[in-house]
């Protein structure tokens, strides 16, 4: 091999790990002079000095993500290193603060029987749930090195499907009122987006863009999952479902039926005046009644019959067996 003046530091700089100070000055153009030969081999042996005694890591990966209950890695590599044995932690990062996931060894926390460390410092978590969803640190002490500490942050997310939405679709509604559907999922992970369909097609956020749906009136919002008619026509009657969707997957309610019936101005009219005759001819009735007497409260009976007033030598006796009285004479002597 041989090299021009024309290699920058740079690439120069990667042959002295492949090589010794004699190989490199073999390598080097006989034409280079000796001041700028002399300069390099100190720069090159300095830099060279320092990476051998600093510890250094990197990720392949530094924002994995993975499905619930699935495995996911994170990757921590030590590039260079003298120490031999350093000690590696990883910590996860939380709103309450740092907590050891892997310490002196040892797995820690509620990934005990879930993760393991793959040689020299990666972490494998086999099982994912939602709750390992933070941010992790990887940090390496290594005592024997110039530069003895190093450390990388990985962020993790763990994607939850969707449970099935609770959806509400009004059974019936008049013709012209307003209509409210509503969808709900609250499991998922990223939060879940929302759509709705009608007889099994997709109805469009804007009405304006599907023919099929041109003349309806209605606002659909995909991240609360409410479809709202304004004023609901003969043809928006039909079958509806919500679907629940986010990077994890789907899922969807049952559809349920909404009709759209007329109102009968007529009839209600006609029925309203029939009541109000109705209501008019008792009334009539029950004041002619009382005129006719048919709601006295006195009437004469024998039991309440009153006895006239005795004249002079006249008695009367009454008995049982008339119910009444009857003249009784007397002589006054």
């Amino acid at each position: 091999m041989s090299l021009s003046l024309s290699p920058s530091p740079a690439r120069l700089f990667s042959l002295l790990c492949a090589c010794t100070v004699s190989q490199i000055e073999h390598c080097i153009d006989s034409k280079m002079a000796k001041t700028r030969l002399a300069w390099l081999l100190t720069l090159l042996s300095t830099q060279c000095y320092l990476s051998v005694l600093a510890v250094v890591l990197k990720t392949n990966n530094a924002s994995p993500w993975t499905n619930e209950f699935d495995k996911v890695e994170l990757s921590c590599v030590i590039e260079s290193i003298s120490t031999i044995n350093p000690r590696i932690e990883w910590k996860k990062i939380t709103s309450g603060g740092p907590s050891y996931v892997y310490f002196d060894k040892k797995i820690y926390g509620d990934l005990e029987n879930r993760a393991v460390i793959r040689e020299p410092a990666t972490l494998l978590i086999t099982n994912a749930t939602r709750s390992d969803t933070a941010k992790y640190r990887c940090e390496v002490t290594a005592a024997e090195d110039q530069k003895a500490f190093d450390e990388i942050l990985i962020d993790l997310v763990v994607r939850v499907k969707p449970v099935v939405p609770k959806c509400s679709v009004p059974k019936s509604v008049p013709l012209g009122k307003s209509a409210e559907l509503s969808c709900v999922e609250e499991e998922g992970f990223p939060k879940s987006r929302y759509q709705w369909f009608k007889n099994m097609e997709e109805i469009p956020d804007d009405p304006k863009t599907s023919v099929k749906f041109f003349n309806s009136s209605y606002t659909l919002s995909t991240e609360t999952g409410t479809l709202k008619f304004i004023s609901v026509r003969k043809e928006d009657a039909g079958e509806y479902y919500c679907r629940a969707k986010n990077d994890a997957g789907h899922t969807q309610c049952g559809p349920q039926k909404m009709e759209v019936y007329d109102i009968d101005i007529v009839g209600i009219i006609l029925g309203v005046l029939v009541v109000v005759v109705v209501l008019l001819c008792i009334t009539v009735g029950i004041c002619c009644a009382y005129k006719q007497g048919y709601f006295s409260s006195q009437q004469q009976t024998g039991n309440n019959y009153k006895v006239p007033a005795k004249g002079d030598g006249v008695d009367y006796v009454r008995t049982e067996d008339e119910g009444d009285f009857r003249h009784k004479s007397s002589f006054v002597i």
